[in-house]
């Protein structure tokens, strides 16, 4: 059997790890409240109404994507496209590719980002593996303007980050509705976490410290991974409601 995603890639070894996936929505939660085109995920009302089960949606179809069949993986992508259509069709209006593009240049760089952080660095070939199955995904979506090359996007990516973010009522509102859905103390805990992964542009935009108070704390909390304790850590971040797809996060889907 094809597959999208060889199952020697470093790119499944970082979706395959709950904790990972979380520093990659942590990191794009912060992202996109600063978008320009944030304003397509209010037209339907579902991320502010619900954050986290939107989070949980998204990394459902992300890990199909990645641990599908190459058929499989085909038929999940032109789902979302015919999702987004749908959107587009409602509000009689196209959602411009480059906030498509900036959606996959976040998961790109979350990714790298995120595993770097938890686990190791990763090689220039490691990261274009990344690079490879996330333009795969934008080309069979008919995006246009991709990079060609991990070098391209590279360079795409910083100008991505400068022209295309800027702090709006949209941000403010949408940090009020992780805080309204998490509480205060998973709250914070959330801005830290985001402080630890997210470019320094985005912590300009958001007023971030360059430090987070979570970074010392870090190297115990890679220990409580070999203790397999990460998994109650990680239910106490989250709310009690989402434990099943808490403890998902750590199963390969078949």
């Amino acid at each position: 059997m094809q597959y999208f995603v060889e199952k020697d890639s470093v790119v499944r070894e970082i979706w395959g790890k709950g904790d990972t996936i979380l520093f990659i929505f942590a990191g794009s939660a912060a992202e996109f409240a600063l978008n320009k085109a944030v304003d397509w995920l209010y037209f339907t009302g579902r991320l502010p109404a619900d954050p986290l089960g939107r989070l949980f949606s998204t990394v459902a179809y992300a890990r199909q994507i990645v641990f599908s069949s190459l058929e499989g993986a085909h038929k999940t992508i032109d789902k979302m496209a015919s999702i987004h259509a749908g959107v587009e069709a409602k509000r009689g209006m196209a959602i411009p590719d480059w906030a498509y593009r900036d959606v996959l240049f976040m998961l790109i760089d979350y990714s790298i980002r995120s595993f770097e952080l938890l686990e190791r660095k990763l090689s220039v070939e490691e990261k274009t593996e990344v690079f490879d199955v996330f333009y795969r995904v934008g080309h069979r979506m008919g995006l246009t303007g991709l990079p060609g090359t991990f070098q391209e996007w590279t360079q795409m990516r910083q100008s991505h980050l400068q022209q295309d973010l800027a702090s709006s009522h949209y941000t403010h509102d949408l940090f009020q509705q992780y805080k309204k859905h998490l509480g205060t103390l998973r709250y914070r805990i959330l801005l830290e976490a985001q402080m630890m992964v997210v470019p320094d542009r985005v912590k300009e935009l958001l007023g971030f410290r360059k430090i987070s108070l979570l970074t010392p704390l870090l190297q115990g909390y890679k220990v409580s991974r070999a203790l397999q304790l990460d998994w109650f850590l990680k239910s106490l971040i989250l709310p009690g409601a989402y434990k099943k797809e808490i403890k998902d996060l750590d199963q390969r889907p078949t």
